[in-house]
């Protein structure tokens, strides 16, 4: 670390509050009688891991709990959250051993009385990690997925992963989101009396309109932060091989490109594979929900490296059947052929039958369809996760 580094440690901290997204500017805080708690986040996207987090910020009051957020690598997440009651401090780090944000993060935990720093990402564990020496709050720590698979990079998985468990083997509590997940920090040999699964949950939809199967052209719809380990280059196969079958399917595909590389070759593709007028390539969105509504199928065909997937949950809340690679949480998640379907990894011919399946009427799309609505609202809400992640807040603090 070089000797300008210190300096960062300031005596304020840029913050964004409900209503005023100006900086700087204290808000009294009115839910005196909560827990506070700080969620050290990346904060650069707004995907699955931040939707969760900003979930939690929206319903763990109801447990006791408040949720502020300090954003290690500010982005997206401060403008797109909808958990306006909660702080959002900016402790972007210059890089990932940034290690004096460390003194910034108990500056917080002092100032602002947090109870409980509860990390989300290995470099923000390394932060809570260091905090702790320094301060009397706990450490939880939020495994969203397998680091080690996090992406085609291995020298990086690898670094990732060792800093992940180092911080880990401090945590006082570890939240898995899928039983996967927690086996494989039992691979990692993460002693099992720290782990607790608590599965992601989204807001079950008071409304959802009433729709019947097609009777023409399907939608095939996809949402995610798109890069190599989504594998949306199956799902674009899959989609090529059912239209030159005479099926008549379009692809709906949600969300950003995590590269400009990245995106430039599946635009190559999709022009080998005579796609371009079969795809509308929305981009990123907030209203994930108004999209869904859009898809008559949805497809995630990820190749590894899923906890459990929130795009999911958020189709089978929205009653859109689910085909989902059968990999880490998925599989947690659906029941093939009751309210979903699982295809095989990596292999574009299965995912190719899969559709079919329900695209031909193999499958009952209306059954999948209540189905999946009704798994979601009595196993996977944003209430259950929230009640999960106090209950393992009050295992900390003794309540």
């Amino acid at each position: 670390m070089d000797s300008h580094a210190g300096s960062h440690a300031t005596d304020t901290f840029p913050r964004v509050f409900v209503g005023d997204l100006s900086l700087g500017v204290s808000t009294p805080q009115q839910e005196v009688a909560l827990t506070k708690v700080l969620h050290l986040i990346n904060g650069e996207h707004f995907s699955g891991a931040e939707r969760v987090q900003d979930l939690l910020g929206l319903r763990l009051p109801e447990f006791g709990y408040h949720a502020d957020f300090a954003c290690v690598k500010p982005g997206k997440f401060a403008a797109s959250r909808r958990s306006q009651a909660s702080q959002v401090f900016d402790l972007g780090m210059r890089h990932r051993f940034d290690l004096w944000k460390a003194q910034d993060v108990v500056r917080l935990v002092r100032e602002e009385e947090y109870e409980i720093i509860h990390a989300h990402t290995p470099r923000s564990a390394l932060l809570a990690m260091l905090a702790i020496r320094s301060c009397d709050a706990k450490f939880v720590y939020h495994v969203h997925s397998p680091t080690s698979r996090d992406s085609t990079h291995r020298l990086s998985n690898w670094m990732n992963q060792q800093v992940e468990s180092w911080a880990m083997s401090k945590a006082a509590r570890l939240i898995a989101v899928s039983n996967s997940l927690s086996r494989h920090l039992a691979d990692l040999r993460i002693p099992a009396d720290k782990v607790r699964v608590v599965h992601n949950g989204v807001p079950p939809l008071e409304k959802i309109p009433p729709r019947d199967a097609p009777s023409g052209q399907w939608t095939i719809g996809c949402v995610a932060l798109y890069r190599p380990r989504k594998g949306i280059e199956v799902l674009l196969q899959a989609i090529a091989n059912l239209r030159q079958q005479g099926h008549d399917v379009r692809l709906r595909a949600v969300g950003p490109f995590e590269t400009t590389e990245y995106q430039k070759e599946i635009h190559a593709l999709v022009a080998k594979l005579n796609l371009v007028d079969a795809i509308d390539w929305v981009g990123f969105t907030q209203d994930v929900n108004r999209e869904m509504f859009q898809m008559d199928l949805f497809v995630l065909p990820s190749l590894f490296g899923e906890g459990l997937p929130m795009v999911v949950l958020e189709a089978m809340a929205a009653g859109v059947p689910v085909i989902a690679s059968d990999v880490e949480g998925a599989c947690e998640a659906i029941q093939p052929g009751v309210d979903g379907l699982l295809a095989v990894p990596a292999d574009a011919e299965d995912l190719t039958r899969k559709i079919l399946s329900v695209v031909s009427g193999e499958i009952d799309w209306e059954a999948l369809r209540q189905a999946a609505i009704l798994r979601q609202r009595e196993s996977f809400s944003d209430r259950s996760m929230a009640g999960g992640t106090a209950a393992v807040y009050d295992e900390l603090i003794g309540r």
